[in-house]
């Protein structure tokens, strides 16, 4: 676990596209340190999100990092869109790429931190290989592609597992969970080693996000929910 405090990612796919403005705004004004941003093509992932027009809309008003999501297959085409369109931190699925070390170099050519998403089936040690050189990897705690589904379980043991790898080659590298994240096992999340939190529904849809963020920023880890 990085010594600094854990991060905290809104997921704007959750926002209200019909304000995405106000939500950008929001989460402006927010104790949140990124926006995250699902592109999602249909393929990689039974669902289709918002694509690079909007993104570049949230850029012009975003005043944090654009931590940017790549549901995609071939993620290499669109990189440099990505980049010209405001992302700082690029994060491709190690299941869409035929030659991950090739597409993460290509990232940091970029001059954007480079980030792996593996889905819940997938194991941690497939990055035995690649591990030093990423920036972030991003955990899967849901099947990716919709919104408010059940956290897996299976998480907590896969965040140790990953920590316990990048041990001695990376110690640097972010630990990110995305899927069912909440003030009930947040805590639970960062005690295992993970440093940044994305929650999509579980903020946008309560009654007041900016507290409910400010809610997931003062979790500590160090105090388990019995």
């Amino acid at each position: 676990m990085s010594t600094q405090q854990h991060l905290i990612a809104p997921s704007v796919l959750a926002a209200d596209f019909a304000n995405l403005q106000r939500d950008v705004q929001m989460v402006n004004e927010s104790e949140a340190d990124w926006f995250h941003i699902d592109i999602m093509d249909g393929v990689f992932v039974p669902n289709i999100s918002f694509g690079f027009p909007v993104m570049n809309a949230i850029a012009k008003h975003a005043k944090k990092p654009l931590d940017v999501h790549l549901m995609i297959v071939d993620p290499d085409r669109y990189l440099k869109v990505c980049k010209d369109n405001g992302a700082e931190i690029i994060t491709v699925h190690y299941e869409a790429c035929t030659h991950l070390h090739r597409t993460l170099a290509a990232i940091k050519e970029l001059g954007c931190k480079a980030g792996v998403a593996l889905n819940p089936h997938t194991p941690v040690s497939l990055l035995k290989d690649v591990i030093q050189d990423i920036d972030l990897v991003c955990l899967m705690s849901v099947n990716p592609g919709f919104g408010g589904q059940k956290f897996i379980e299976r998480t907590y043991s896969k965040i140790k597992e990953l920590r316990a790898l990048a041990a001695d080659q990376n110690t640097d590298v972010l630990i990110e969970i995305d899927g069912g994240v909440g003030t009930s096992n947040a805590g639970k999340l960062l005690a295992a080693g993970a440093d940044v939190l994305v929650a999509g529904s579980f903020v946008f849809s309560s009654e007041n996000p900016m507290q409910t963020i400010k809610d997931l920023k003062a979790v500590d880890p160090t105090v388990q929910l019995v």
